[in-house]
């Protein structure tokens, strides 16, 4: 491994903590605030360019309200391994929609619906446009917008 190649654990990790704080809003600024160092340090550390040290990643874990064990997470039964984690094709698409622009303004939004009824009819919607989609063909391709767009 080249020095200058970040480890696949410390960008997987780094990418975690990214995901995190941007669910919760908050800039890099006021996470590096938080836990004691410039905002350029938290974005070595989102890249994997750096390491996050143990009491470093704890407090980084208080102040995005989770689990140090949150950022080393692939899947809730098994541990974080190296299997993957340098090939982008293996990436995770759900990590991948929650760090995009649209993901994160979905979620924000869906996270201030109360009524979990309503939640679960948005949830059938939106399966129903996919499985739609899907039975049209055009799934990665372009559509032609409908009469409702």
């Amino acid at each position: 491994m080249n020095a200058k190649t970040p480890n696949a654990i410390d960008t997987y990790v780094g990418s975690r903590v990214r995901m995190r704080r941007q669910l919760l809003g908050l800039s890099q600024e006021r996470l590096a605030d938080q836990i004691g160092v410039t905002f350029q340090q938290v974005q070595k550390y989102e890249k994997g360019m750096n390491r996050i040290g143990a009491s470093r990643l704890q407090r980084i874990a208080e102040v995005l309200s989770t689990s140090p064990s949150f950022f080393f997470q692939q899947d809730e039964s098994e541990p974080l391994t190296l299997a993957g984690l340098d090939v982008a094709v293996n990436a995770d698409p759900v990590a991948e929609f929650l760090q995009s622009k649209e993901g994160l303004a979905l979620n924000r939004a869906f996270l201030k619906i109360t009524d979990a009824q309503l939640r679960e009819k948005i949830v059938a919607l939106v399966k129903a446009m996919a499985h739609a989609q899907d039975a049209r063909g055009t799934v990665g391709a372009q559509s032609t917008p409908g009469p409702f767009v």
